[in-house]
């Protein structure tokens, strides 16, 4: 194509072609977005204007071939999205949300082409097709008919409106959070710096600079700052502020208020399923997960939660125990589980997370992932010459990624680690390109984001373990990008309470003992970490799981009960309140996510009603790693590692999840390992 658009243009230079990310212009995305819509429909017009007899090679697969230009662009426009926002592009991306969402309706009620793919799906139940083409075209028709491809024109058309509007309505939702995260900064003098790390002092000394405030000290409103503030500050009073500030994000009445935004959604969501015959929308998107339905969810859901409640009873009491042993004369609060629960840690396990976190540098955790990947993937990270890969901001670093057993490229790798303005806050994997062969082969193109504190000039970023954990995490995403073997680009979409599994499962790598000696050692000395220390780590593995558990729980349960129940009249907040009420909610914690700012599921629909997925996907996590646990090599067991790569992660969507974990463990997952993992009581 020859434009002087960039983003239309193809991807160029080495490793099978790049995105030029550093010729993003942020006046070439609505050209680009509606000339790649275009394109893509025009790809659509030229199936349907096939008169042969549908088959899958000449309907399924150009399918899988169209909209190339428009899936480049939307590479560069998650970027702008997710890493590098400004007040600029969230107007542009207001624009063209209900535009986008139009398009998407044109191709999703198509009714010329749900009836080729219609032909095609039930060609293949009288006489199947290739394993893999048999699961596309599966996957293929049940996105289509779950869609609304099979409703008259009237429901069509509303079905249509109602899309254009939550698209809209998304994109509010998750401008109104960064905005409340900009617009929150809480400063401190130098004598309110009591309990807080010298890196950090500098981090908050910069930030308060760059925002005119010499001399004083930035918290921002973001996670990354919010949680070791509320761990190690000893005034409490702002701690409160900065909690308070933290988790009325969207819910203070102003203009960046979300909680209409939620109603509206839920009502739009309940009208829209109502449409296909779905009494709820939890009905209606669990059909197609490994859960099946909202009782499976609720019942799991249910089971942890009374195991984790009764711990929070018990941590409660142990810190509050240390507060009145302190003369502290307080009551525990939200603001003080942190705060106490580390000083409880100390006293119980003698484990004190500022001295782990000396052994934690970015730099040794980054060559540790490197570690995991050769030892358990046969895969080998080797950094590209700087420049030589485009990149969309500075601190972004890029490494090629190949086959240790005969040397073969399989792809780049892409780590934006520091937090900033405009990013959003948070951690995540990205796939810019996926891998497939049907097509010529496609080499795989992926990033992990995190929001790390970016620390002051020659100064070590150490982390914590609970972020040494999601770093793991989401390297275990980029992972399974890496290991497809697919032929078909949709076989790389994801079952959303099984694609936690694969980064989840990576964490347990963390606390091996390879991993501990090689990688995890002091900043100054450069000595190993001690076995003494290791010990208490391991030791206090299952402290503070009731918080832990019960927070992420509260907010699944909460995901699911505003979307069983009839949202007509709901006020959100009194709804929030209420069941939480019901459910017995410890007073002394809240929901990880609470509901005006509950990015992940009303900011888009990936985790409505798919927010449990993190637990479901962890009843497997803790059956596999007792299966490392049992075997000869534990973790480094090569013949276990294979038939893990082979089996859960090479596959993607080629199979029904719940299968592939059988070829894999030889039987379903039990939930006993989950308990036990977290240090809760079995049913055994």
């Amino acid at each position: 194509m020859t434009t002087s658009n960039t983003l239309l243009k193809e991807w160029t230079g080495p490793y099978g072609g790049v995105p030029a990310f550093d010729k993003m212009s942020i006046t070439d995305i609505k050209p680009a977005l509606e000339i790649g819509m275009k394109q893509h429909l025009e790809d659509i017009d030229a199936i349907t204007a096939n008169t042969e007899i549908p088959t899958f090679e000449n309907t399924v697969v150009p399918m899988e071939k169209a909209g190339e230009v428009l899936d480049r662009v939307q590479r560069y426009y998650g970027i702008w999205s997710a890493n590098v926002s400004s007040p600029e592009f969230r107007k542009i991306q207001g624009e063209m949300a209900p535009v986008m969402s139009e398009f998407q309706s044109k191709i999703s009620q198509n009714e010329a082409l749900f009836s080729r793919i219609k032909t095609v799906y039930d060609n293949s139940l009288i006489e199947p097709l290739e394993a893999d083409q048999q699961r596309v075209v599966q996957l293929v028709y049940e996105g289509f008919a779950m869609n609304g491809a099979e409703l008259d024109a009237e429901k069509k058309a509303r079905y249509a409106a109602i899309n254009k509007e939550l698209s809209s309505l998304y994109t509010n939702f998750s401008n109104n959070i960064l905005a409340d995260e900009e617009n929150y900064v809480v400063y401190l003098t130098k004598d309110q710096l009591s309990g807080l790390s010298e890196s950090m002092i500098k981090s908050m000394a910069k930030i308060a600079s760059d925002k005119g405030q010499e001399g004083k000290y930035a918290i921002p409103n973001t996670r990354s700052y919010m949680s070791p503030f509320l761990t190690y500050s000893d005034e409490r009073e702002l701690r409160k502020q900065v909690w308070t500030n933290y988790y009325s994000r969207c819910d203070n009445g102003d203009e960046f208020d979300n909680n209409e935004n939620v109603a509206k959604i839920l009502k739009l969501r309940k009208e829209r399923v109502g449409l296909l015959g779905y009494d709820n929308y939890a009905d209606w998107r669990l059909q197609n997960r490994m859960a099946k339905n909202s009782e499976n969810v609720m019942n799991l859901l249910n089971q942890v939660w009374k195991a984790s409640t009764a711990r929070v009873k018990e941590e409660v009491a142990d810190m509050q125990a240390v507060a009145n042993a302190n003369g502290d004369n307080i009551t525990i609060e939200p603001w003080d589980y942190s705060y106490y629960a580390e000083k409880v840690r100390k006293q119980k396990y003698d484990l004190d997370s500022d001295e782990v976190k000396q052994y934690l540098q970015l730099d040794k955790l980054t060559d540790a992932l490197f570690y995991v990947a050769k030892e358990v993937f046969n895969y080998k990270f080797t950094p590209v010459p700087e420049g030589s890969v485009p990149v969309f901001q500075e601190d972004v670093k890029v490494w090629e990624v190949s086959n240790i057993e005969n040397g073969e490229y399989i792809g780049l790798w892409y780590l934006d680690p520091y937090a900033r303005k405009g990013k959003r806050s948070g951690a995540w994997a990205t796939m810019y390109r996926a891998h497939s062969t049907f097509d010529g082969e496609k080499t795989v193109l992926a990033s992990n984001n995190s929001n790390f504190v970016k620390p002051a000039p020659g100064e070590p970023l150490l982390v914590s373990w609970d972020d040494a954990t999601t770093f793991l995490h989401e390297f275990g995403h980029a992972l399974h990008f890496f290991s497809s073997e697919v032929r078909y680009p949709t076989l790389n979409s994801g079952v959303r309470d099984y694609t936690e599994f694969q980064s989840q499962v990576l964490e347990r790598w963390l606390s091996t003992d390879k991993v501990i000696n090689q990688f995890l050692v002091h900043y100054e000395t450069g000595n190993p970490m001690p076995k003494e220390l290791v010990d208490k780590i391991k030791r206090a593995s299952t402290f503070n799981q009731g918080f832990a558990t019960t927070e992420y729980l509260a907010s699944a349960i909460m995901d699911m009960k505003f979307h069983i129940v009839d949202p007509a009249n709901m006020d959100v907040d009194a709804f929030e309140r209420e069941t939480l009420s019901e459910m017995n909610m410890p007073k002394e914690l809240v929901m990880r996510h609470r509901t005006p700012h509950f990015g992940h599921v009303f900011s888009g629909e990936g985790y409505a009603t798919a927010y449990y997925g993190y637990m479901w996907a962890d009843v497997l996590t803790a059956d596999a790693a007792e299966a490392f646990r049992e075997s000869p090599d534990g973790f480094y067991d090569k013949e276990l590692a294979s038939k893990m790569v082979k089996t859960l992660f090479a596959p993607r969507n080629s199979m029904d999840p719940a299968e592939a974990y059988r070829l894999f463990r030889g039987r379903d997952a039990k939930i006993d390992a989950l308990m036990r993992d977290r240090g809760f009581p079995t049913s055994k």
